[in-house]
């Protein structure tokens, strides 16, 4: 796990993008405390950080050279199948003129280099990890850039006549010197709706993601992408199986997932919260670890926000070596500082993922399992029972378009809220189903609502691409509710603030749910499988007797925190103050900020701290980033 910058540009000098790729490398150091390296030739450059997690010694260090020198590489991520990879390239492919690769390290990253010089971009089909890379060809005056099928690592990039950068975080590319960059007005609205920008664009013009995926050759000036794994392509094969097949299979390929993931030569551990999904996880690691797992648990005196009962049932099932981690709304908010200054793109949902990586990494290890994801893929969240339950509800699309708008105002009419309001913006739609109800279930604000913070807001089009992308197969809506979830909420928020916020404190995380051999089969599987009558059925039922009753059949908390009583009281000037600074650049509606805020501050009921909390943030990053 690493951090990785890059520029090509023909107007530049070779010292000039040297010392630029180095102060970038420095503004990455969070992510690589362990080697900083840097290299330039021709009109590139290519800078790293390291974290070692994989063959500690100096001969894993980059940018990391081919044996022929030919392919330069620099590369953030873990492969989980190297191992078996590193077997097959150190024999001569047979029928072929591919001869064997003489290995000098025992990283990952020469396997990499080592499967594109065999395979070409189709390396990319045998790689099971995340990561993102950069191969530079000296013969062929190319660079190949390619990200992780999930999107579990960043890549952002800039692409303009001065040239070419490419960076693990937006901003080293903002301070780059590269050019003078600007907020990106036109996914401001979609950030006010959604907590997040959607890839490809971000808050900053210019600035894009390469889309998980994907990747990119570069030649000539000219930047080609190309997408290799299609998550909206769904296989019904899963659907040949019965019930208890499926369940079996479920349990292979998450318990092979856990164990690719173990793959590491520094000291590793597991969030424990006590919920399903982790202790899936860490029930799985004590099966197939040959230690003791460690585990973690970030809890508080307020029985209301902890959940440490449950983490501390697990960890003695399973005999862990648990570390219960006492944290105070005062320690957390002495903390809260630092998680903000942390934040390499804005989210409205960084902080908590600052605060229990910091503890987990003070606790002494390097590498954590998460069960980031499993919500995603076994329906866990309350948006798979609403979109089943609409779907249901077809018959309200023969109701004339002036009867369901005056039931959308009665209920308006009835109780001023924020389900109520959704309810009536969805009942005003010209056709109520997936497409539209979707982006509306993960919206903070409807439309209407948003219009009166930002003029002519457009934040729907993005959503809505990839919405429409979602597969609409008979038997599988739940399947089509995953995807989009993966998309847009999993990979542009929880996914981006895990990363950034564990690399802020070099800590690696890693996702067993987001194996894409296991996504690919669940995804097949159809909807009376999973249909969510009971917490996530199918991966219950897959896991057998693993987990007691208490952790299955417990009230689904997540990692929750007092921000309602703190928004009015403890934060309440610093939310005040960057309020109006943010009223005052001129990006809403004059005076619309400050009337929200004063509306929750008066108790209004239609604005919940978590509708204004993201704002805050938003002006505290432009501050800290000297965003015009």
């Amino acid at each position: 796990m690493c951090g990785i910058n890059g520029i090509i540009s023909d107007t530049l000098s070779g010292a000039v993008k040297l010392k630029l790729v180095r102060e970038m490398n420095t503004r990455l150091a969070h992510r690589g405390p362990d080697n900083d390296g840097a290299w330039e030739i021709d009109n590139l450059c290519f800078g790293h950080r390291r974290l070692s997690i994989i063959d500690l010694s100096a001969d894993g260090n980059q940018p990391f050279f081919s044996n022929d020198k030919r392919y330069v590489i620099v590369y953030n991520g873990e492969l989980y199948n190297y191992k078996e990879l590193k077997l097959e390239l150190q024999r001569a492919a047979q029928g072929s003129k591919n001869l064997p690769y003489f290995f000098k390290t025992g990283s990952d990253t020469e396997v990499i280099i080592a499967a594109y010089i065999r395979w070409g971009n189709k390396c990319l089909d045998y790689f099971n990890g995340m990561y993102a890379f950069a191969i530079y060809d000296a013969s062929a005056k190319s660079v190949f850039i390619a990200r992780d099928r999930l999107g579990v690592k960043p890549l952002y990039y800039y692409y303009g006549d001065d040239g070419f950068v490419f960076s693990s975080e937006i901003r080293p590319i903002i301070h780059s010197g590269i050019k003078k960059f600007q907020l990106n007005r036109d996914v401001v609205a979609e950030y006010a709706m959604y907590q997040t920008v959607l890839a490809p664009n971000t808050i900053i013009k210019g600035i894009k993601m390469l889309m998980p995926g994907h990747y990119m050759e570069y030649k000539d000036q000219k930047a080609e992408i190309s997408k290799y794994y299609f998550i909206d392509k769904i296989s019904k094969t899963s659907d040949e199986l019965s019930y208890a097949e499926t369940c079996t299979k479920v349990n292979e390929l998450l318990s092979l997932s856990v164990q690719r993931r173990l793959v590491a030569d520094v000291p590793f551990g597991a969030f424990l919260s006590g919920g399903i999904d982790s202790s899936a996880v860490v029930g799985l690691m004590s099966k197939v670890s040959t230690e003791k797992v460690q585990t973690f648990n970030v809890s508080f005196d307020e029985s209301e926000f902890s959940e440490s009962v449950y983490a501390r049932l697990i960890a003695k099932k399973f005999n862990t070596q648990h570390h219960e981690i006492k944290v105070s709304p005062g320690d957390f908010l002495t903390q809260l500082p630092e998680a903000l200054r942390a934040m390499d793109h804005p989210s409205g949902d960084g902080p908590n993922t600052y605060i229990v990586s910091k503890a987990t990494k003070n606790a002494g290890v390097t590498m954590a399992l998460s069960g980031i994801g499993g919500d995603e893929l076994f329906a866990g969240y309350d948006v798979f029972k609403r979109m089943a339950e609409l779907q249901k509800k077809s018959w309200l699309n023969a109701l004339p378009q002036i009867a369901r708008r005056t039931a959308g105002f009665m209920i308006q009419q009835k109780k001023s809220s924020v389900s109520g309001n959704k309810i009536a913006e969805l009942l005003r739609q010209p056709k109520i189903n997936f497409n539209s109800a979707y982006p509306l279930n993960r919206s903070l604000y409807t439309h209407k609502e948003l219009l009166s913070l930002i003029n002519n807001a457009s934040p729907l089009k993005r959503i809505q691409e990839i919405v429409s992308e979602a597969p609409q197969i008979e038997d599988h809506l739940l399947s089509a509710v995953s995807v989009a979830e993966i998309s847009t909420y999993l990979q542009n928020t929880l996914l981006r603030d895990a990363d950034q916020m564990s690399m802020a404190v070099a800590l690696e995380i890693r996702e067993p749910f987001l194996d894409h051999h296991l996504i690919d089969f669940v995804l097949g599987v159809n909807d009376t499988y999973k249909y969510p009558h009971t917490p996530k059925k199918l991966l219950v039922d897959s896991l057998g007797d693993l987990l007691p009753g208490e952790i299955v059949n417990r009230p689904k908390m997540g990692f929750t925190l007092p921000w309602q009583y703190w928004l009015k009281n403890e934060l309440k000037y610093f939310c005040e103050m960057n309020i109006i600074e943010l009223e005052n650049k001129n990006i809403f509606v004059e005076g619309s900020l400050k009337n929200l805020w004063k509306r929750f501050l008066g108790g209004d009921q239609t604005v919940v701290w978590s509708r204004i909390w993201h704002f805050v943030i938003l002006n505290v990053w432009m501050e800290e980033n000297k965003i015009n």
